[in-house]
């Protein structure tokens, strides 16, 4: 892809909404952001919330961690997990059990290669339903 060359947030919105076809006014609508901020923000004069990068990416169907990685708001290595466990917690194939077991083996794997997150806590990898399916591996 192209947008990895991209230096900045606004070029990266520019090219996004280029690739979508949207006009700046078109995106503005959709995003229900104003057509002067979003321009703004476009030739980098503002910086904007996570709530208008959210709704940016709404409007542009594109993942909103991946805005918040060209913003500086998150790491990438963090976008890759948040992902990851997004697509494990909206699978419809599998049960709220199942995905609460995948996501401490997942968890486990990371800790293993010495990648996992500090902040557990505020995650749903300690769900109660299978909570004891699984004990990570012990160091």
């Amino acid at each position: 892809m192209a947008s990895l060359n991209v230096g900045n947030l606004g070029e990266y919105l520019r090219e996004q909404r280029r690739n979508a076809q949207l006009s700046l006014r078109q995106l503005s609508e959709a995003a229900g952001v104003s057509n002067p901020y979003l321009s703004q923000i476009e030739r980098g004069l503002r910086k904007p919330s996570a709530d208008i990068l959210q709704q940016l990416a709404k409007a542009l169907r594109i993942s909103a961690e991946t805005l918040y990685v060209q913003a500086g708001m998150l790491d990438e290595r963090e976008r890759e997990e948040l992902e990851t466990r997004g697509v494990i917690l909206a699978d419809p194939s599998i049960n709220e059990r199942q995905k609460q077991v995948l996501l401490q083996i997942y968890e486990s794997f990371r800790k293993e290669n010495g990648l996992g997150t500090e902040d557990t806590e505020g995650g749903d990898t300690s769900g109660t339903a299978g909570g004891s399916a699984v004990t990570p591996p012990s160091h």
